[in-house]
């Protein structure tokens, strides 16, 4: 069913992540509703605004760290393209921060 689609170990947890991450806020909004907050963003957010950014953080951290995979083994003369382990990691700190600070 899936074959069409090249589902990677790195794939899979950052799917499964925001599958997680969905069902959480879900339930922590039904037994807390949010309110409006202002953080570093430009405009007063609340949880699910921030998680909505936050994943589009993390959407364009790691397409842009895959698009440069070859440029950066290039430039710091690697003998393979860097993991896509460090995007993860990367794309998760930011949207930690977004949904803490934002």
């Amino acid at each position: 069913m899936f074959g069409w689609m090249m589902w990677t170990l790195p794939t899979a947890v950052f799917f499964i992540c925001i599958a997680l991450m969905l069902v959480g806020m879900t339930v922590w909004e039904l037994k807390c509703p949010t309110a409006l907050r202002k953080g570093f963003l430009p405009m007063s957010t609340t949880r699910g605004d921030r998680l909505f950014i936050g994943l589009l953080f993390a959407a364009y951290i790691n397409l842009g760290f895959l698009g440069l995979g070859e440029v950066m083994e290039d430039w710091f003369a690697l003998d393979q393209e860097p993991s896509v382990w460090i995007s993860f990691v990367v794309s998760m700190l930011v949207l930690v921060f977004t949904l803490r600070k934002g």
